[in-house]
């Protein structure tokens, strides 16, 4: 899940971006009765409320104004107000009316210029000082192609066919993060059912566990980054001892320093770290690789593999754990943009054995356990007390880097969340068959990658493939063993 941060908006030396550029709104066809955003049900009472499978409940122009609770097991819910004040009783969505999807909530990872023509939907981003293209994605945050600067043409991602001209781009409507129907994404409510009701069988999934975007840098000034059942056999859970630091617990100093409440993502997109860049780093650099995240290197000054460079995140940089010390972990992460200069910085997450959407055995499996970040990354689209782990197969965000690593991570894999946002719903939420799903696909996923395998599997031994776990934080003193990997 990292929102861009603008160090220079010239394209091509003189074109500049105006983000109030005209009074004008996309032209586009006339807006329907009701904005949907997804299939739906429409109940119409004193007031018209369209609620979706995942819990949300928004009225006829989009905006959200509840959730529903549904009683466990059924297809009748509870309409409550964000207050949590219930407004509507005994709403069974089997029998109303279903609504489709007629708007688009486009996903971006901080401002970008908006195209859409007879060839597509196009999110332009800035470019990096000094490149020769910018970044194009899709509504969806997926990258699809390169905007060259020298012909304005938007080209695919095979480098030679040309999708489209961006033409005079600066002119181009923008959108914003926080914009109407614009996410990064947004959070959505997971139903207190075990399984949420569905319009049809096919359809309506829960939502997954880790639904904020997570995106690395793309660029140098914007490389803002921006998730108890029986396991099988410990080997699997976790890689051998040999791997890990060992000498039991590192003595872990508390700081007088930031504290709060908060819960954890999960993202790893192979870019080059926000904390690898020279005017961020301030001489405490990250480190950042070549060869598959294996080959340490000191071009700071390089491009991220996500902007057409060749510096990477590290693999060596992994969620791990101390031989001797099993209920304290360690990892690397991201932290809201507006914490900017917490590079090298160091906090104590304590899970409290609740998940900030729903609850079950996996997160009460970790309750009490603590985990020792050390920050790399900022992001926009992450909040205050988030932290947005460092987890291989944790889910690409807007920006995925990871195309020369080899992985054999499944293309329809959850942007948001990953492999086990795709077992969660493989599995509708079943909190013992997703930890043994997570397990199978760590291991298929990172079968030619050890390191990575074995950093996918701390989610799935440590964490418990518990899924946005909620947590008390605090600042402390890094431990060595953070600090030889950072």
């Amino acid at each position: 899940m990292k929102n861009l941060i603008f160090k220079s908006l010239m394209l091509a030396g003189a074109l500049t971006i105006a983000w109030n550029c005209s009074d004008e709104t996309p032209s586009g066809p006339k807006q329907p009765e009701y904005l949907v955003t997804s299939e739906a049900w429409l109940l119409q009472t004193d007031a018209d409320y369209i609620i979706y499978p995942d819990g949300r409940v928004t009225n006829a122009q989009g905006d959200l104004i509840g959730t529903i609770s549904f009683l466990e097991g059924t297809s009748i819910g509870v309409i409550s107000d964000l207050q949590g004040t219930p407004i509507s009783g005994n709403v069974d969505v089997a029998t109303l009316a279903k609504l489709e999807k007629n708007t688009t909530i486009y996903t971006i990872a901080g401002p970008v210029w908006h195209l859409i023509d007879n060839t597509g939907d196009y999110l332009i981003y800035p470019a990096a000082e000094g490149a020769t293209s910018c970044v194009v994605t899709d509504p969806d945050g997926n990258y699809i192609a390169n905007l060259d600067l020298a012909t304005m043409n938007i080209i695919s991602l095979d480098g030679v066919t040309v999708l489209t001209t961006g033409g005079d781009i600066g002119a181009l409507p923008v959108l914003n993060p926080g914009d109407k129907f614009t996410k990064q994404p947004d959070p959505v409510i997971v139903s207190s059912s075990s399984e949420a009701p569905i319009i049809e069988s096919s359809s309506a999934l829960p939502p997954s566990s880790s639904s904020v975007a997570s995106s690395s840098s793309v660029q140098s000034s914007s490389s803002a980054k921006s998730s108890s059942s029986s396991a099988k056999s410990s080997s699997s859970v976790q890689s051998s001892s040999s791997s890990k630091p060992a000498g039991g617990c590192p003595n872990i100093q508390k700081k007088n320093g930031a504290k709060g409440e908060g819960w954890a993502t999960r993202y790893w997109d192979c870019c080059k770290p926000h904390c690898s860049w020279p005017e961020h780093a301030h001489g405490n650099y990250s480190k950042q690789c070549t060869n598959k995240g294996k080959t340490e290197s000191t071009d700071w000054g390089g491009g991220s593999v996500c902007s057409g460079g060749g510096l990477m995140t590290c693999t060596s940089q992994v969620p791990f754990t101390v031989d001797g010390c099993d209920e304290m972990g360690f990892a690397f992460a991201a932290v809201p943009a507006s914490n900017g200069g917490d590079c090298g910085k160091c906090f104590q997450l304590t899970f409290t054995g609740k998940g900030k959407y729903s609850t079950d055995a996996n997160h009460r499996a970790i309750k009490d356990k603590k985990l020792i970040i050390m920050v790399t990354n900022i992001g926009g689209d992450v909040n205050q007390g988030q932290f947005d782990i460092m987890i291989p197969g944790g889910g690409f965000g807007a920006f995925n880097g990871c195309g020369q690593m080899g992985w054999n991570i499944p293309g329809n894999s959850e942007q948001y969340g990953g492999l086990l946002s795709d077992c969660e719903k493989e599995t509708k939420y079943n909190a013992s068959k997703t930890l043994t799903c997570l397990q199978e696909k760590c291991n298929s996923a990172f079968s030619n990658d050890s390191q990575a395998k074995e950093g996918c599997l701390f989610l799935a031994g440590f964490m418990h493939a518990a899924g946005n776990p909620l947590h008390n934080y605090e600042e402390v003193e890094c431990p060595q063993v953070l600090k030889d990997k950072y």
